[in-house]
């Protein structure tokens, strides 16, 4: 079960963020699909994946860069998989190596981290093997890369969402949640 949906407030947002949270105060600027997308995924799992080995047991493009078509701010997400989220220790450092800066730690979802690159262009998510958000984010991914329908409701919220003035980036990702579980919920029905 996954935990319920709330909107981060200020003092989970500035918690969960290690240094100091960037205060957004303003719209989201979302980018047509880029070709260049796939391409900066795979040159950046490929300097992870040789920084951190066998540690890094699953890299992934997830995210809407990872979907042909679909508007999105242009940040690359990674999910990264490790055999434990929580023992940073076994990972951090390498990730360093390769200009990752660890900017969030959130134990209480699921022992999630979350890396910002030297550019602030690739953000990579670390999930502990078998935890549940690792299935989801890929059933997302999936179903927007196949289902024409939910893809263009889930760009058409993101577009009506990005429009408005949000404090922190989170909050506007926290805003699309809906819509988000709305299209999971069809992927699972479909999977039967």
């Amino acid at each position: 079960m996954e935990p319920p949906l709330q909107p981060s407030t200020e003092e989970q947002i500035q918690a969960a963020t290690v240094g100091e949270p960037h205060v957004h105060n303003g719209p989201v600027a979302l980018a047509e699909y880029d070709l260049t997308w796939p391409e900066v995924f795979g040159r950046e799992a490929q300097q992870i994946a040789n920084a951190l080995g066998g540690r890094a047991i699953r890299i992934e493009h997830v995210g809407s860069t990872s979907v042909p078509g679909l508007a999105a701010k242009p940040i690359v997400d990674i999910l990264m998989v490790v055999a434990d989220s929580a023992s940073e220790d076994t990972y951090v450092p390498a990730m360093k190596t390769v200009g990752y800066a660890l900017r969030i730690r959130e134990p209480a979802w699921y022992e999630h981290r979350m890396f910002k690159g030297r550019d602030g262009d690739v953000q990579v998510h670390v999930f502990t093997e078998g935890c549940p958000e690792i299935d989801r984010l890929l059933l997302f991914r999936e179903r927007l890369r196949t289902n024409r329908a939910d893809r263009e409701l889930y760009e058409r919220t993101k577009r009506e969402l990005a429009a408005l003035e949000w404090k922190y980036v989170q909050n506007y990702a926290d805003a699309k949640g809906t819509v988000v579980e709305e299209i999971i919920a069809r992927a699972r029905a479909d999977e039967g």
